[in-house]
């Protein structure tokens, strides 16, 4: 284990569960905004949403790059929540087992700064993070992309080797591994791939999992 490690998490899917209530909004709203801003039925409108997200790995830099699309008007008409609260699946146990692990703590997201910030006090543990580095802090490339990952490092003075990645995404693991980062992958897969150095099904488990970093 490294002695003073750096924790750097993913928050949706990882810190929380956004796939019942939060991803299908976020969805829902990506692809009226396609609709009326290019003019598309909902079908195609769904289909180039998804077309970008798996390309690009995030909509919004498919349409940066295809459209010019301004990343700030996006991400307002997208990430609007009127019920966030009752959206966001607290697990009461996550602040005591962030509290259990050594060492600084950092949120990587490719969601907004708002939103990221919004779920991290709904969730109760925004004060135990020393920093939310979201998708306006890249510059708007999100992972797997290095360039936020090679950010946050330098912004935080910080060499790969002392960071551990825990994403719910292999893809954005492989990335962290490939600048030399521990990886911890939030999973039920029954196989992890070679890049990753731990997997767990809940991020609940992580403290028990620390000594086979």
């Amino acid at each position: 284990m490294i002695s003073e490690p750096v924790w750097i998490f993913d928050l949706d899917n990882t810190l929380h569960d956004a796939t019942p209530h939060i991803f299908p909004h976020i969805n829902r709203s990506m692809t009226a905004y396609l609709q009326e801003h290019l003019s598309l039925s909902e079908d195609a409108a769904n289909a180039l949403r998804m077309d970008y997200w798996q390309r690009y790995g995030a909509t919004l830099s498919g349409l940066m790059k295809h459209h010019g699309t301004d990343p700030d008007h996006f991400l307002r008409n997208t990430h609007r929540f009127p019920e966030l609260s009752k959206m966001v699946l607290r697990e009461p146990r996550l602040r005591s087992v962030l509290k259990q692990l050594p060492g600084k703590k950092l949120v990587f997201s490719n969601a907004p700064m708002q939103y990221a910030q919004a779920v991290l006090k709904l969730l109760l543990v925004d004060d135990l993070f020393d920093d939310v580095f979201a998708i306006e802090h890249s510059r708007y490339r999100p992972k797997p992309q290095s360039a936020g990952f090679r950010s946050l490092l330098r912004k935080h003075r910080l060499h790969a080797a002392q960071c551990v990645m825990v994403e719910d995404s292999a893809e954005n693991l492989l990335t962290a591994k490939r600048l030399g980062m521990r990886t911890v992958w939030v999973s039920d897969a029954l196989r992890a791939p070679s890049y990753v150095d731990v997997k767990i099904r809940d991020v609940l488990e992580l403290p028990r999992a620390v000594c086979k970093l």
